[in-house]
């Protein structure tokens, strides 16, 4: 097989799952501006969703998050997104917006509310059985703003006993996914911060339990690519969720801000024998001034893209300038998969598996936005306010 082809036949077996609320209404804590044709229910988001598969390919499953997604009949959830081509991927928990939560969740020092975010949580499990989701992912926004607010130590095990407890409720094909975020809403001590606090606590509970790497939940100048390599060399890599900063947790459509390091992690993911679909890669995304539907198409093109750029690296002389302790050979290696247009090739598998080109303009073309703002009219928008 001829790299090109080798390149093409990887391509074709990616998917990148797409979150459910980055099709409502979603932004800063300042303002959320509302879009014509925004889904009304989980239901309608699944419509949309399945138009970002149609046309990339590459979009077939959909996280949810409870409870903004909460129905009546999970069965007919599910059913609703088969029918379109879909499955429902990663049920996301939500402990953070309740009063009750102001100091904590699972954390908190009042075991009341902890027997409640720990209740929410065999809930989602509950619902991953009904929708045949396999990954429960869990970001806690538990943490302290001030010195002396309350014991990190304590904390730390009243975090360990509720993971516990979920962790004995997932099935034998079912995985807890641990995120991490170094800081917002909690100033002083985040709970769990970062990598290794997520992947101290995945290997205690056991090998059900994997770390999700937000890339935008890292302090400015961290090497994401290592923590991706040293999660991999030890088993624990779970999930991607996908996006872009500047600043901190931006949640800008992924690869917007610094598409190189996209390309960094990519490499280090197939370098680490990540790319499977015991990885699951994610988007996490809020589209406050840009269309929904075609700024996920984007980033999903560009996952593909960086991936494409990746599968290019000639490994084989990489390694022997590494070997030889050519420092500008080895950039170089990387740099030149880095700079080839990938675009062509991309193009081309979509052509080969039946798809337009551009996904982009194949939207456009399709009427579905024109249509939607048509038809969704009255009712609630889904998404949060602010």
């Amino acid at each position: 097989m001829t790299e090109l082809a080798a390149v093409k036949a990887a391509l074709r077996t990616q998917a990148v799952e797409t979150p459910s609320w980055a099709y409502g209404n979603s932004g800063t804590r300042f303002k959320v501006f509302a879009q014509p044709g925004v889904p009304r229910d989980p239901f309608e988001k699944l419509d949309d969703a399945a138009k970002v598969h149609e046309f990339t390919g590459a979009a077939p499953t959909v996280a949810l998050h409870i409870p903004w997604d909460r129905v009546d009949d999970y069965a007919a959830l599910a059913k609703h997104a088969e029918e379109r081509g879909l499955k429902l991927g990663a049920i996301n928990s939500n402990t953070f917006q309740d009063d009750d939560y102001k100091l904590g969740s699972i954390c908190h020092p009042d075991a009341a509310v902890r027997r409640k975010a720990v209740g929410h949580l065999l809930e989602c499990v509950d619902i991953m059985d009904a929708t045949g989701s396999k990954d429960l992912k869990l970001w806690f926004a538990d943490g302290t703003n001030y010195p002396g607010q309350d014991d990190i130590r304590a904390r730390q095990d009243r975090l360990a006993e509720g993971l516990a407890q979920v962790y004995e409720r997932l099935g034998d094909d079912q995985r807890m996914l641990l995120e991490y975020k170094f800081f917002e809403p909690a100033f002083y001590a985040t709970d769990v911060p970062d990598w290794g606090t997520a992947y101290a606590h995945c290997l205690k509970l056991g090998p059900k339990a994997q770390v999700v790497v937000d890339t935008g939940h890292h302090a400015p100048g961290t090497n994401i690519e290592f923590i991706v390599a040293t999660l991999l060399r030890e088993g624990k890599l779970g999930a991607f969720d996908f996006n872009s900063r500047f600043y901190a947790d931006d949640d800008l459509m992924v690869g917007a801000a610094d598409p190189f390091q996209l390309f960094r992690i990519m490499y280090e993911v197939i370098r680490g024998g990540g790319f499977t679909s015991d990885v699951a890669f994610m988007l996490d995304q809020c589209h406050n001034i840009e269309a929904k539907i075609p700024a996920i198409i984007r980033s999903v093109m560009n996952v593909q893209e960086a991936t494409a750029k990746a599968l290019l690296v000639d490994r084989d002389a990489l390694g022997a300038a590494q070997r030889a302790g050519d420092v500008l050979a080895a950039n170089a290696v990387l740099m030149d998969a880095y700079n080839t247009d990938v675009r062509p090739v991309v193009a081309e598998v979509r052509e080969e598996l039946g798809l337009d080109a551009d996904p982009i303009a194949a939207y456009h073309r399709s009427g579905w936005a024109q249509k939607i703002a048509a038809e969704r009219v009255g009712g609630q928008q889904a998404g949060w306010g602010a």
